[in-house]
């Protein structure tokens, strides 16, 4: 890693990662890049806009960083990296990276897609004059790619939420904000109560392991940070090299500024104030079948973080 400190949010969605990273990208010398995951296909293919509201391809700061970082977007085949990233960027392929049983091709093709990466967040780095870069991808499974990459140097911000709260949120019907009309994805992504219980299982686990296996990492519970929004959020900048003013008053409030974020929720297009408070609506709204599905499903690593 060389001339930018890469911070990585990751986490299940949901789970309140879209406002820490916005908040991250107010402190002063760090850049919110978004979820540069799926900016291949959202930002290259479907021509969705970035946070500040112009089209990927003719946003003046993109523009600019696909320069840097390729020469040029047109040199990017945003297909064959998708296909790249089927190869090796995945929850199925999380045990070979953790365990390193690697072939010399999956060697190969894990080296050509962080190379990507790299090259992009350098880019990030140069055109936004930042030196710290904030990738809010959320994905485990590029986490475990990045970290063969850049081994300890990668700092991950690691998000959990109660598991039934975040069930009842993905079982919600939610428009893209930044889709266009020829966008794959229109709304957000749902899933049923027990699929998003099996991969809140999957992710947490998966950034436990490589906060284990030596990558620096500050867990943070969604319900901690709601409760103590200051406080929080001072020890999170602290963890990425920051020491100073805060973009968030003790009363949990909070200015957004505009972005170029790529893709992710309604928060990622926001410039507005905010206040910092906890969404409890699935203690009320949540079935109760759908709640003991999901407790029996997280039961374990549930208890672990708190829930």
């Amino acid at each position: 890693m060389s001339g930018f400190r890469l911070v990585y949010v990751g986490g299940m969605g949901r789970s309140g990662s879209t406002l820490i990273e916005r908040l991250l990208g107010e402190l002063p010398g760090v850049c919110s890049a978004g979820e540069l995951v799926h900016m291949w296909q959202r930002g290259l293919l479907d021509g969705e806009a970035c946070g500040c509201g112009t089209p990927f391809e003719a946003c003046a700061f993109w523009r600019d960083v696909g320069r840097e970082a390729f020469g040029g977007w047109s040199r990017i085949r945003a297909r064959e990296v998708l296909r790249l990233k089927a190869s090796v960027d995945r929850m199925r392929f999380v045990p070979t990276l953790l365990t390193r049983r690697w072939s010399p091709e999956f060697v190969r093709r894990v080296e050509r897609y962080t190379d990507l990466y790299d090259r992009l967040y350098g880019a990030v780095a140069r055109v936004s004059g930042c030196p710290v870069v904030v990738d809010a991808s959320k994905h485990a499974s590029l986490a475990a790619c990045l970290r063969q990459r850049y081994g300890p140097d990668l700092r991950v911000v690691h998000v959990v939420r109660d598991p039934r709260a975040v069930a009842y949120s993905w079982g919600k019907r939610v428009p893209r904000p930044m889709a266009t009309s020829t966008s794959v994805e229109q709304e957000m992504a749902r899933y049923s109560p027990g699929r998003a219980a099996l991969h809140w299982t999957a992710e947490n686990a998966t950034l436990a392991v490589l906060a284990r296996q030596g990558v620096p990492t500050m867990r943070v519970r969604y319900e901690d940070f709601a409760a103590r929004p200051h406080g929080c959020f001072e020890k999170i900048a602290a963890f990425v090299g920051h020491r100073g003013d805060l973009p968030i008053g003790v009363d949990g409030t909070a200015r957004l500024t505009g972005s170029h974020a790529v893709s992710g929720n309604p928060w990622s297009t926001s410039s507005r104030d905010v206040t910092v408070r906890e969404d409890t609506a699935w203690r009320r709204q949540l079935p109760p079948r759908d709640r003991a599905l999901v407790s029996a499903l997280t039961a374990p690593a549930r208890w672990r973080y708190g829930y």
